[in-house]
Parts: structure tokens; sequence; C-alpha cells
């Protein structure tokens, strides 16, 4: 997810927005922010969602930034593009992610 630690911490300067914001919707404390973005912790997908509430995105835009998912229902069908995205994801973790960009409610594990 090493994209995905790039993008928050892009998405977090831009929107001056602290890591102390951060850790405190995930419950943990700014050092675990902090080495997450260092590359010493990682992220974990059941903590994507709080983040992408924090930075006030979705969830897929965490994995697009600087680009944003737009729904093709949103968008003109004479304006239309087909976009391709692909990740890398542990196999165990792929229906939960699926769900979670889909913006599926999902139960904590």
């Amino acid at each position: 997810m090493g994209k995905v630690v790039e993008n928050i911490r892009a998405i977090r300067l831009e929107k001056s927005i602290s890591q102390q914001a951060i850790a405190d919707a995930l419950n943990v404390d700014v050092s675990a922010i902090s080495n997450i973005e260092n590359g010493k912790r990682e992220l974990r997908v059941s903590e994507l969602e709080n983040i992408a509430n924090v930075l006030r995105v979705d969830v897929i835009d965490l994995f697009t930034w600087p680009h944003h998912y737009v729904n093709s229902k949103d968008v003109d069908k004479d304006t239309r593009e087909k976009v391709c995205v692909t990740f890398e994801v542990d196999p165990q973790k792929r229906d939960y992610l699926l769900r979670l960009v889909m913006g599926e409610k999902i139960k904590e594990e």
C-alpha cells in the first residue's frame, strides 16, 4: 500500500490536516501515523475508511490521488471515458477492499 500511504500524506498536507486528527479517528497514538507515513508500520485495510473520512475524500481517492473517482452513473454518456484501476491486495483482504471501495457498509471484524 505504498502509493496509498503516499497519497494519504499528500492529501493530509494539501488540506492542512494534522497527523493527530487521523490518530484520533483511528484511536491510536500520533506516533503510529508517523510510522505509517514513514513506512515503519503497515497501514491496515480496516483503517482506510476512517482515514478517508478525516481527509474528507472517498476511499477510492486514497488509491487514485490526485485523480478523483467518478461514478459512471454521474457522467454524461456523451463524455464518458473508460478507466481501469489495478490494485495489488492480499487475497484475504480483496473482498473487504472491494466492498469498502464500492461503498458498502462493512462490519468490524
